[in-house]
């Protein structure tokens, strides 16, 4: 059985969600696209073989669409995610799934109310490399896992995005824009996070675009650019993150976890793929650990897939909203915990998402 799926938003991350809808996999097709800016849905949709390029309102009017894909920008993605839903379409977003608490438990609460399912980014927690990681952790080859780190430094996005004013505004910074794929990485194979502390700062009040179009705009800053945060998790394992729009150059691993039996290097969280390697204890050296899950090439809307299989068959889905809201949860506590100076408790909790069975075929998610 294929789900229809209509994307809403046609900007740049647009056409791999585009091609791998409609190439990919096999229990979903892109029916209708659309954008605010009608030239951006009218090349995208050329280009992809887009049956339905239209407006926003006619999409979700299509009887047809079950599932609505939400590609646009952080500042708009609850009312067009609250849209999609009360067109009676469940909805998968990019991340955050919306730039408030308030907003996402809304978002739950009107989903629970009409039997729909909101669902959203980031999916590569579902790749090749993450779900290895994933599988060495629970056959136990580092024992109980009692340590977390992870590091996104990088010195901004002023120098290459086309339209970077929206990074450093509130929804933004770093801790918004990345932090859902770090702490969605570290939920998947550690388990919710209870309470966090943080510290954050605004180094550069203003920051100049040197990337074309807009070459030479100046830029207010309004949100921190480097945040450092402790999470401790229900396990009572204990995480360190920090994600930073300040930094030139470092030489820190993206993610890595320490058991009680060895430590785990993990590969980029923004990437379905790279390398995985395992020190376990008394070994002098590192060790590459073959992939054991397909999907390690860039296989974003496999979340969309994922979602579609879920509501034809009715099990769980893996890029849950409880999910999403519980990172969207964290990063608020993150920046709360730098403004009051104290630990915050989280609110939210959500389950582990089930890891993907072995042997999938590819273009399958029907497990």
């Amino acid at each position: 059985m294929t789900t229809k799926v209509g994307v809403i938003g046609c900007g740049n991350i647009s056409p791999i969600y585009l091609k791998n809808v409609q190439r990919t996999f096999e229990n979903i097709e892109v029916a209708a696209c659309s954008d605010l800016i009608p030239e951006r849905s009218q090349t995208k949709g050329a280009e992809f073989e887009v049956p339905h390029i239209c407006t926003t309102e006619e999409l979700l009017a299509d009887p047809e669409i079950e599932i609505a894909i939400n590609l646009t920008t952080p500042d708009v993605h609850f009312p067009v995610a609250m849209q999609a839903l009360e067109a009676g379409k469940s909805v998968h977003s990019e991340k955050p799934m919306a730039l408030t608490r308030e907003q996402g438990k809304t978002l739950l609460a009107v989903a629970k109310e009409r039997g729909l399912r909101v669902s959203g980014a980031p999916d590569t927690f579902l790749g090749g490399g993450h779900q290895t990681c994933r599988k060495l952790i629970d056959d136990g080859w580092i024992g109980e896992p009692v340590a977390a780190t992870a590091f996104m430094t990088c010195h901004g996005h002023e120098s290459w995005h086309p339209g970077p004013e929206f990074y450093y505004k509130i929804g933004g910074g770093p801790m918004f824009d990345m932090g859902p794929y770090y702490l969605t990485a570290l939920i998947n194979m550690m388990g919710p996070i209870r309470r966090v502390s943080g510290e954050a700062r605004i180094t550069f009040p203003q920051r100049t675009i040197t990337s074309q179009p807009l070459y030479g705009t100046v830029i207010d800053v309004d949100t921190p650019t480097h945040i450092a945060s402790t999470l401790q998790f229900e396990s009572g394992a204990i995480g360190t993150i920090i994600t930073s729009f300040d930094v030139w150059a470092a030489n820190l691993p993206r993610i890595e976890i320490y058991g009680t039996e060895g430590s785990l290097s993990v590969p980029d969280p923004n990437a379905f793929g790279g390398p995985v390697r395992v020190r376990r204890a008394g070994a002098s050296e590192w060790q590459e650990v073959p992939l054991t899950h397909g999907y390690a090439e860039n296989s974003r809307g496999i979340g969309v897939a994922d979602l579609a299989n879920a509501l034809q068959s009715g099990r769980a889905h893996r890029t849950s909203g409880d999910l999403t809201y519980h990172v969207l949860d964290t990063m608020h506590a993150t920046l709360d915990s730098a403004r009051e100076g104290k630990h915050i408790e989280l609110e939210s909790r959500c389950e582990r998402p089930a890891a993907l069975p072995l042997g999938l075929l590819h273009g399958r998610l029907d497990a």
